[in-house]
């Protein structure tokens, strides 16, 4: 009898974050948090957002927010002038840190590579395919693990290329040292409290960013996911795309 043995497949495992991208973020992870937390802090110092050049404490807002709890703010017992160093200190952080991932990531072809939205993808089957297969939790192509799937590079592009920069440029119109030198910033989003309200709403959908993304991680599988961002090589569940 000839002794025949199952071949052995081997892992599916593909290079997916070159270096630049496992460095920018895990210093944004870090940027972002207190970014966030210190923001919240400004935002209780005073809860009003309104629209145009003018608002204070007797004009009326569009959208008053909650007072954050301690243990979301940065610091986590009321001090304005902290808060407002702990932010504009990590803002300059999170700007050239943004400034030089996209320099390198021309420069290594990772935009045109990896974010690039093709036609194919938009063709109404592989649309449906790609939502059935999210549904499904299936995250990755198993045929090309390395690729990312049009839902990721709709996501990672907004807030590359929109929300980041939104952020930034409303955030430096409200310093009154940028005013000084470059007026016409704030006058480009309409006025102070509109620069402010804007500045809000992006730093939330920045927020719904980071939850969606941690969610999705815990979906895909934790482990090879923060694997993958620790090392560049992830592996893919044998399960997956079956």
């Amino acid at each position: 009898m000839n002794d025949v043995r199952p071949a052995q497949v081997a892992p599916r495992k593909a290079y997916r974050h070159r270096l630049p991208t496992r460095l920018w973020h895990w210093a944004n992870a870090v940027t972002v948090f207190v970014m966030i937390g210190s923001g919240l802090m400004i935002s209780n110092a005073h809860p009003h957002l309104y629209w145009g050049v003018y608002g204070a404490n007797l004009d009326t807002s569009w959208f008053n927010p909650p007072t954050f709890p301690g243990w979301l703010t940065i610091p986590s017992s009321y001090n304005l002038a902290l808060a407002r160093r702990w932010h504009l200190l990590f803002a300059l952080v999170l700007a050239f840190n943004l400034l030089w991932f996209m320099i390198a990531s021309l420069v290594n072809r990772h935009f045109a590579r990896d974010l690039r939205v093709r036609a194919a993808e938009l063709k109404p089957a592989a649309l449906g395919r790609d939502v059935r297969e999210h549904l499904r939790f299936r995250f990755h192509d198993a045929a090309h693990p390395e690729r990312f799937n049009l839902a990721q590079k709709i996501a990672y592009c907004v807030a590359l290329f929109v929300l980041l920069p939104l952020m930034i440029a409303t955030g430096l119109s409200l310093s009154p040292g940028w005013n000084a030198g470059a007026p016409w910033l704030l006058d480009l989003f309409g006025g102070r409290q509109s620069a402010r309200s804007i500045h809000f709403i992006a730093c939330w959908a920045v927020v719904a960013f980071v939850v969606v993304h941690l969610v999705a991680v815990i979906l895909a599988g934790w482990r090879q996911e923060i694997g993958a961002m620790l090392t560049g090589w992830l592996r893919v569940p044998e399960g997956e795309g079956h």
